[in-house]
Order: structure tokens, then C-alpha cells, then sequence
């Protein structure tokens, strides 16, 4: 099975272009306020609009309130949302989407517990421990304090860049990895060269994985 890829915090409609070029499967759009690579929805929709077929959009929401979520998707044309906070199954259900929960990853933390609270999550996308940004901030973590998740696709995320996504699929076999700063000239504005050279790292591993 190949890795799927989404390059999340796009900003630009040319960096999303730009990834679906190189094979992403999906964009990732940030709806933190806090967050460097903020979209208004305004500019998130122009974004989805000029998204060719088959590359997915998701929507980044931290502890938002629930009509704020519901503002975003009567505008914004998404396919799944994604939830990086506190928030309990009753937050993350109801918007008639898919959605993802993050899991910031550190010693002591109990990722099948936590896991459980999410019956109907469709993935569970794993993280560094980043109170701070919640994200995005170029943070890799130990990656053997990762649970052995079979009952929902695994996610990898945290620092993931051109240097060790190859290593990061042959130790870990996600389904899925996720990148922001890894590809990034600057903050909130990607590297079509980047992109491209991490897509390449994520097929060489999926080569390597098959080849075991």
C-alpha cells in the first residue's frame, strides 16, 4: 500500500496547485487564528475552488466553537475536518464530515485511551507535543512511543521534512503522513521544490517498506 500525503497550512492557491502537482493527495487549510499559516474562509474557499479532482481538502480547527466550524463550511467547500485541541467526540461530530483527532505525543500520554474517546474519528493523526502552536512548529518526536493502532488509520505527523520522511515510512509504515514546515520557504508559504523532493522521500520509503 502507497502512503498518502497531505501537505497541510497552504495558504496560496499556487502552493496548493503546487502540491497536487507533486502527488499530494490532500491540502490541509488552518482555521487557528493563532496559527502563522491562518486562511480566512474567504481565501480558503478561492483555494478549494481551484483544487483539480481527487485532491481532498481538510479544515484545522483548534477547541473552535461550533458555530464558528459551521460559518467555515457554509462557505468553504471541505472534505474532512481536523481537530487539534481539547476537544471531546460530541466537538468533533454533526458536521456531516469526516474528521480526524490529533494526538500530541510525549511520554506518560496514553494514545489507545485517548484513541477510544473517538469512536467515529476516521484517522488519528500523531503528533509532537506542542501546547503552543498545536502544531506546525517543525517538532519530531519518538516514534516508538507510537501505539500499535489497528483499528484506525494512523497519521504521522510532527516534523516530518525532505530529510526523514524515507525513515519515517520504513520505521513506522503509516498510512499517511502529514507536513507543513518541512516543505516551507517560510511560514505559511511553501517550496514547489520541496514538495516535490519530499514526495520522492515518501516513494522511496514506500519502495523500501514493499520491498521488506
Amino acid at each position: 500500500m502507497r502512503t498518502l500525503v497531505k501537505i497541510c497550512g497552504i495558504t496560496r492557491i499556487e502552493d496548493a496547485l503546487a502540491a497536487a502537482r507533486a502527488g499530494a493527495d490532500a491540502i490541509g487549510l488552518v482555521f487557528y487564528p493563532a496559527s502563522p499559516r491562518y486562511v480566512t474562509p474567504q481565501r480558503a474557499r478561492d483555494i478549494c475552488r481551484a483544487l483539480p479532482p481527487f485532491v481532498t481538502s481538510v479544515g484545522l480547527f483548534v477547541d473552535a466553537e461550533r458555530a464558528g466550524i459551521e460559518a467555515v463550511l457554509a462557505e468553504v467547500p471541505l472534505d474532512g475536518l481536523q481537530f487539534h485541541g481539547d476537544e471531546n467526540a460530541a466537538d468533533c461530530t454533526g458536521f456531516g464530515k469526516p474528521y480526524l483527532k490529533a494526538i500530541a505525543v510525549r511520554a506518560g500520554v496514553d494514545a489507545p485511551a485517548q484513541m477510544a474517546h473517538y469512536p467515529d474519528a476516521a484517522g488519528f493523526l500523531f503528533d509532537a507535543w506542542q501546547p503552543d502552536t498545536r502544531g506546525g512548529g517543525g517538532l519530531t518526536f519518538d516514534w516508538s512511543l507510537l501505539p500499535d493502532v489497528q483499528s484506525a488509520p494512523l497519521i504521522l505527523a510532527g516534523g516530518l521534512s525532505v530529510d526523514n520522511v524515507q525513515t519515517a515510512i520504513e520505521q513506522v509504515g503509516p498510512y499517511a503522513v502529514d507536513v507543513s514546515s518541512g516543505v516551507e520557504a517560510s511560514k505559511g508559504i511553501k517550496s514547489a521544490d520541496m514538495m516535490q523532493a519530499f514526495m520522492r522521500g515518501v516513494r522511496r520509503g514506500d519502495a523500501n517498506r514493499t520491498n521488506r
